[in-house]
């Protein structure tokens, strides 16, 4: 029987006391969520006490996008050349350097950003070592990475898919839905929202890893200048629709961008209401019976976050509810299509698992979209 992938949330805690501690300081600390994914990816080489997990910071740093975003995760967790030694605090100055902005500016937004990219490429790492691939079915344990949870919708049975991993992941889903502001501007791509991870996953790599091509802010803005929105916000719930990009490559054929952020003047935070998810999913829908004919194979099968439960504040199950009442009216009216959901944590897929008998708060309050 398959273990389960860790949990992102419990790699992030380990990943920050690996900050505090430092390389040379791991012997003799708790950190179970680490050293299970260790011992899924060590050679026999590695496995002295601290060492495989060493070695699967150092595969999961290498992973992310060469750069400024690389250079803070070497210098935050003491990886790069020389700083496994240094204290806590040369490393966090360091790596703010590398961002030009202050320490506590780092300690607050780029360093969590950071450590987040880190503790996402460690569970992906870890699902490539069990040999799960993304969107297939696994063992009866119910605690794999893809499920299917049968609902009743207009009087009839409806199968819905659910995956828990990063959203990055995703294969064969014809749209995926994407959480966007008002503005349709994206998040630059080393933060760690679903906006930014299909970003990243969609854009055009070069052989060194350079980038190529970045075609999803590219569309949006052609969009905009097509609508006469370009430089305004529009209506919240208003739909956008692109390319997907390199992720074609994953079986992903569209990217809908779903306006449901409002940016809160003079700050970094939004305001999402549950009204303007409810009525983004439902022009998704509507969007997507429109272009269904318009591809070959038609398009039939369409992905959710939760929208709205990251940097937007929506507890998860009033995000889901919000979600599910246009999804469901559309259910009940006939529609066929294949709906999927994706989350991150165990918490929020026991909610969506609960869908049949009534959605409930399950206290779960991490960043999904």
């Amino acid at each position: 029987m398959a273990l389960p992938l860790p949990d992102d949330v419990a790699l992030l805690a380990e990943l920050k006391e690996v900050r505090r501690a430092g390389l040379i300081r791991l012997r003799g600390r708790a950190l179970p969520a680490l050293e299970a994914a260790a011992e899924a990816m060590a050679s026999d080489a590695a496995r002295t006490p601290g060492a495989a997990v060493e070695a699967l910071l150092r595969s999961a740093v290498g992973r992310l996008d060469a750069g400024t975003l690389r250079t803070a995760a070497e210098y935050t967790l003491g990886i790069a050349q020389g700083t496994r030694d240094w204290p806590a605090s040369s490393r966090r100055a360091r790596a703010a350097s590398v961002y030009g902005v202050s320490v506590e500016r780092f300690r607050k937004d780029q360093e969590v950003m950071v450590l987040e990219q880190v503790a996402e490429h460690i569970v992906r790492l870890t699902a490539e070592a069990a040999g799960r691939v993304p969107g297939a079915a696994e063992d009866e344990s119910g605690a794999g990475t893809h499920r299917v949870v049968e609902i009743r919708a207009g009087g009839r049975p409806v199968l819905v898919t659910l995956h828990v991993h990063p959203v990055d992941l995703l294969r064969d889903v014809d749209v995926v839905v994407s959480p966007s502001n008002v503005y349709f501007a994206l998040p630059e791509v080393y933060k760690s929202s679903v906006a930014a991870s299909l970003r990243r996953a969609a854009a055009v790599l070069g052989v060194t890893g350079d980038v190529l091509a970045d075609p999803l802010p590219a569309e949006l803005r052609r969009w905009a200048e097509l609508h006469g929105t370009s430089g305004r916000p529009v209506r919240p719930g208003t739909v956008a629709t692109t390319s997907a990009g390199a992720l074609t490559g994953q079986g992903i054929r569209r990217v809908y961008h779903a306006a449901i952020a409002v940016p809160r003047s003079g700050t970094n935070d939004y305001d999402v209401l549950p009204a303007d998810v409810t009525r983004a999913v439902s022009r998704a829908l509507a969007v997507l019976a429109e272009e269904q004919e318009r591809h070959r194979p038609p398009l039939r099968s369409v992905c959710f976050p939760l929208l709205g439960s990251g940097r937007g504040g929506l507890p998860y199950d009033v995000s889901l509810s919000a979600i599910w009442a246009a999804v469901e009216a559309e259910l009940a009216r006939g529609a066929s299509w294949d709906v999927h959901f994706v989350v991150r944590t165990q918490e929020a897929a026991a909610l969506v698992e609960r869908i049949p008998a009534g959605i409930r708060p399950a206290h779960a309050r991490r960043p999904t979209g």
